[in-house]
C-alpha cells in the first residue's frame, strides 16, 4: 500500500503528495474508442504525470483486433479480461464472467479500484474491491436503461436500473457527469453521489484550428456547415439530422462511424460523410463546423459537445440528459425538444439565419469551458479517491466513514 502509518501500524489520512495505486476497470478500452475509452485514457494519462501507478483491467478485443490492443498505456499495465461481442454490435465487446480478477487485483494491491462505466466487468470488480476490502469510486457514464429502450427493449429498464443500483452502491463514492445523472442515480436508490464533469483538451480542440481548405471542399458555395460528430449507433437517433439535411445554405457534415452507417448514408445522401477521424483530423473538422448538432436523447454528459463548444462551436442538442447541463441556451447554443425533427429545424435555422449571432455563441461556448482541462479534472478525481481512501481508514479505525 502507498499511504504511511501513524508509528503504530496504522494507516495515516491520506495526503495530497502520496502516491495512489489504483485499478482502473473499464468497460471498455482501446482498441475500441467511445466516450469511456477517451476518459479511462485522460484518467490513466492523469495519473502516471501526477506520479501515481495504475493497472488497467478492459475486456479483451477479440482477435481480429487483438494487435492494435495496447499492453501498456500511459505507462499503466493493460490486462485482458475473457469478452464476448455484443449482439447487433460486434465492434463492442462484454466481459464475461472471469475468477481470475480477484487474485489479479490482490497482487496489484490498490489502494482504490476505479469503476468506469460498470455493468459487467465493473460489477465483478465491485464485488472483488469489496471482499478485499478495498474502496472504489465508480464512474456512472453510460445510459444503459436509455440505450435498451432505443433498441426496443423497454421492459428491461427496470431490472437494468436495480442492477446498476446493486452496482453502484457497493462503491464508495459514485461520481456521475450532469445533474441529470445524479437525479438518476439518487431516484435509483444510490446515496453517495457527486458530480463530476469531464475534461476537454483546450489545446486540441481549438477554433485555431478551423480549416479553410477543409471549409472550401465541403462547401464550395460558402454553405454553412452543420455537423454531427460521434458513433453512428442506433441509440444516438443520427437519423433525426434529414430534418435539417434541406435547409437551404447549408451543408451537412457527419463525423464518425459504425454499424448505422450504411443505412445513414441512404437516409442522407446529400451529408459529407467523413468516417471515423482522430488527432489533427478531428481537431480541424470540429472547428470547421458553424453549428454542432447532436441528436442523441440518452447521454449522460456528450463529450462531443463539450469539444466542439472547446471549439468555438455553438450546440444545438436536445433538452435531455447530460446535454441540459453542456449546453446553455441561448448562450452556448440551442436546445430543442428531444426526438422532434420540427423542433431541431427550427433551432439550427435560426443559427444558420444569424452570423453574427453563431460567432457570438461560438465565443461564449469556447469561454464556458475555460476551466474544464483535464488537468483540473484530473486533480478533482483524485480529491474522490482521498475522500473515500479517508472515510475507509476511519470506517476501519477508531473514527466513523465519511459517508453513510
Amino acid at each position: 500500500m502507498s499511504w504511511p502509518t501513524d508509528g503504530r501500524g496504522l494507516r495515516s489520512q491520506p495526503c495530497h503528495r502520496c502516491p495512489v495505486r489504483v485499478a482502473v476497470v473499464t468497460e471498455s478500452f482501446l482498441p475500441h474508442v467511445d466516450g469511456v475509452t477517451n476518459t479511462v485514457c485522460r484518467v490513466l494519462e492523469h495519473l502516471a504525470a501526477e506520479g501515481h501507478q495504475a493497472l488497467v483491467v478492459a475486456p479483451s478485443p477479440g482477435a481480429r483486433a487483438a494487435g492494435k490492443a495496447p499492453r501498456i498505456y500511459a505507462g499503466a499495465p493493460v490486462l485482458r479480461a475473457p469478452s464476448a461481442p455484443l449482439p447487433g454490435y460486434p465492434q463492442f465487446r462484454f466481459a464475461t464472467p472471469w475468477p481470475s480478477l480477484t487474485p489479479a487485483l490482490r497482487r496489484f494491491a490498490p489502494d482504490v479500484v476505479h469503476l468506469a462505466a460498470p455493468a459487467g466487468l465493473g460489477a465483478q470488480a465491485a464485488y472483488a474491491a469489496h471482499r478485499l476490502g478495498v474502496p472504489s469510486v465508480a464512474v456512472y457514464q453510460t445510459d444503459l436503461a436509455g440505450f435498451a429502450r432505443r433498441y426496443g427493449l423497454a421492459a428491461l429498464d427496470r431490472s437494468i436500473w436495480r442492477w446498476l443500483a446493486t452496482v453502484h452502491r457497493l462503491a464508495e463514492r459514485t461520481l456521475a457527469p450532469s445533474w441529470d445523472a445524479v437525479d438518476a442515480l439518487v431516484g435509483a436508490g444510490v446515496q453517495r453521489v457527486a458530480r463530476w464533469r469531464r475534461g476537454v483538451d483546450l489545446d486540441r480542440f481549438n477554433p485555431g484550428h478551423r480549416d479553410d481548405e477543409l471549409r472550401a471542399r465541403l462547401a464550395p458555395d460558402g454553405q454553412v456547415l452543420v455537423g454531427y460528430v460521434g458513433r453512428l449507433a442506433r441509440e444516438k437517433g443520427v437519423e433525426l439530422l434529414g430534418a435539417v439535411s434541406g435547409l437551404p445554405n447549408t451543408r451537412l457534415v457527419v463525423v464518425g462511424d459504425g454499424p448505422e452507417r450504411a443505412r445513414l448514408e441512404r437516409l442522407l445522401p446529400e451529408a459529407a460523410f467523413l468516417g471515423f477521424q482522430s488527432g489533427q483530423e478531428l481537431s480541424s473538422a470540429l472547428a470547421s463546423l458553424d453549428v454542432f448538432v447532436h441528436t442523441g436523447q440518452y447521454e449522460t454528459f456528450c463529450q462531443a459537445a463539450q469539444e466542439a463548444k472547446a471549439s468555438g462551436v455553438p450546440v444545438v442538442g436536445p433538452a435531455a440528459g447530460g446535454l441540459l447541463d453542456v449546453v446553455e441556451h441561448g448562450r452556448t447554443g440551442l436546445h430543442y425538444r428531444p426526438g422532434d425533427p420540427a423542433a431541431l429545424r427550427a433551432e439550427v435555422a435560426s443559427l444558420v439565419a444569424d452570423g453574427p449571432g453563431r460567432a457570438a455563441m461560438g465565443g461564449e461556448a469556447r469561454a464556458s469551458v475555460a476551466d474544464c482541462g483535464w488537468r483540473a479534472i484530473g486533480d478533482e478525481l483524485l480529491g474522490h479517491y482521498r475522500d473515500v481512501l479517508g472515510a475507509n481508514i476511519s470506517a476501519t479505525g477508531d473514527g466513523d466513514a465519511a459517508w453513510r
